[in-house]
């Protein structure tokens, strides 16, 4: 069973961190934070949930505290922004053992001090089904200079950072029984804030996603902003390798928690950014709808088939 409340929240606020962007943090009704001059605010939220998103049979607390963490950090650094401070909040069922709640705020604490997020607030309640971990992730960018969706033309290039479908060949590895070759990979994704600051600075990215639900539905969303169309090279894209093997291609198109940046720009792009791979894969058309360029250069539509809530 988890500690009471008011002694939970304690045993965090020791071990919370603190400075940066953060005046006052835990401790009152809400927390104070020093915005930097001439800077806008990046406000995200994410949602994790028990048997959707992670398995207490599957991850280690840890790698889910730091999971948690890491979809926030992805989204800011998807905007070019620099992470100030977080917010989680964590509804728990009274028979998990506070050891896993440990385990889970070391793990993000970890996260927290290697971004130079502090930990600043957040909630915690008691659930009568499930464990929920909510995270808030409050960054800065200059004024103007925040990358969106929506800046893609025809004519720019497609690009990712690092590889696609690590992630999905480690679930598909644990349903399948497979944990103990596997258990680590993908549960621990880095997210390239370094990077995605580096693009916004040298403004080499015209648009930017995080590949959170796979690279089919990330790139749908930039066309979709943008109102541009996309052709990927089948034979660029940059697969991972799992135990010795290549992922499949469905993998690497419609899987998702990579993490990793899908970019566009018309730009010069250097091969490794911050000592990561970058591979570009297509580029952005004028004609709507998004197609994979296979063998001979022959054409064929790319289904959006990524993660999605509520699909029937």
């Amino acid at each position: 069973m988890p500690l009471q409340e008011q002694a939970l929240i304690r045993r965090i606020r020791q071990r919370g961190t603190r400075g940066g962007a953060v005046v006052k943090g835990i401790g009152d009704d809400c927390a104070v934070l020093r915005v930097p001059p001439r800077q806008e605010l990046l406000v995200t939220t994410d949602l994790m949930i028990e048997n959707i998103h992670f398995k207490l049979a599957w991850h280690t607390p840890e790698s889910v505290g730091q999971r948690c963490l890491t979809r926030g950090l992805s989204d800011i650094a998807a905007m070019g922004g620099e992470p100030l401070a977080c917010f989680v909040s964590l509804a728990l069922r009274k028979d998990v053992p506070q050891p896993w709640v440990d385990g889970f705020f070391r793990g993000l604490l970890l996260w927290s001090a290697k971004f130079n997020t502090p930990l600043a607030g957040g909630d915690t309640a008691e659930s009568l089904s499930g464990v929920y971990a909510d995270i808030v992730v409050v960054g800065a960018v200059p004024r103007g200079k925040a990358i969106l969706r929506s800046g893609a033309r025809p004519g720019d290039g497609i690009y990712v950072t690092g590889s696609l479908g690590g992630s999905a060949a480690a679930i598909t590895a644990l349903a399948a029984g497979r944990a103990k070759s596997l258990a680590r990979h993908g549960f621990q994704p880095i997210p390239r804030v370094a990077i995605g600051a580096w693009l916004r600075k040298k403004g080499i990215a015209s648009a930017m996603i995080d590949v959170s639900d796979g690279l089919s539905t990330d790139l749908g969303h930039i066309c979709d902003e943008s109102g541009v169309g996309a052709e990927i090279e089948v034979s660029a894209i940059p697969r991972a390798r799992v135990s010795g093997r290549v992922v499949p291609l469905e993998m690497a198109l419609h899987g998702g928690e990579d993490y990793e940046l899908l970019f566009t720009s018309r730009k010069q792009v250097p091969s490794t950014i911050a000592g990561i791979h970058v591979t570009r894969i297509g580029e952005i058309t004028l004609r709507k709808g998004m197609r994979l360029c296979g063998a001979g250069g022959r054409l064929c539509e790319l289904p959006v088939r990524g993660w999605e809530h509520f699909r029937k």
